[in-house]
């Protein structure tokens, strides 16, 4: 697979630098969090790729048959297609470290990817991620960083289903952090502080 296979916006950082992948939510593209993700880690490549599959004129980057009910088998071609755009662009820029963020339905395929596919990601933030299903143990025991951040209030990824997802990461190994706020499906303040927080290890 191609590294230009997704339509997306790229910004180069320094030779060898980390390369962050920022995926949006439901109905955005890939300005949503591209200057974002240049502000959290100023040095690194930041790839910025739009989901390929339309819902009623709305980008995403796999498919859903109702609010929380995944087209599996979409979800699954999607990981593959993603992934190999992810290391196509690692190896086009020669970067040491892949980071991830994602938000909604971003989010959702970013959890998917280091789900299926560890060690491609060595960190990823997941904000306001929904998994509507209990993965597999993993095969391979390649351990990452994760950061979840939701809402408690969040009328689409519920508290127990964030918590299952995070008892899930932790039971592979990954070293996982919450963060909440008392609010909905929307990003506030303290996520964003914790996600420079998070990958403040990265940065030059």
């Amino acid at each position: 697979m191609s590294y230009d296979s997704y339509v997306h916006r790229a910004r180069p950082g320094a030779p060898g630098a980390p390369i962050l992948f920022v995926f949006h939510g439901t109905g955005g593209d890939e300005n949503q969090f591209f200057d974002f993700g240049g502000r959290l880690l100023p040095g690194a490549t930041v790839i910025s790729p739009r989901g390929d599959i339309s819902e009623h004129g709305a980008a995403r980057f796999f498919r859903r048959k109702a609010e929380g009910v995944y087209d599996c088998e979409d979800l699954a071609r999607a990981t593959e297609r993603m992934s190999e755009f992810v290391a196509a662009n690692r190896e086009r820029y020669g970067s040491s470290t892949v980071l991830g963020l994602g938000f909604s339905n971003g989010a959702n395929i970013l959890a998917n990817i280091m789900i299926e596919k560890p060690g491609l990601f060595g960190a990823g933030v997941l904000m306001h991620s929904l998994i509507p299903f209990a993965p597999k143990d993993r095969k391979d025991k390649l351990q990452s960083r994760v950061l979840i951040t939701a809402g408690q209030h969040d009328p689409i990824a519920s508290v127990a289903q964030t918590t299952d997802l995070a008892e899930y990461f932790k039971k592979q190994g990954d070293a996982v952090t919450l963060e909440w706020h008392g609010g909905g499906h929307e990003i506030r303040p303290n996520e964003i502080e914790a996600a420079k927080k998070f990958f403040a290890p990265y940065g030059a």
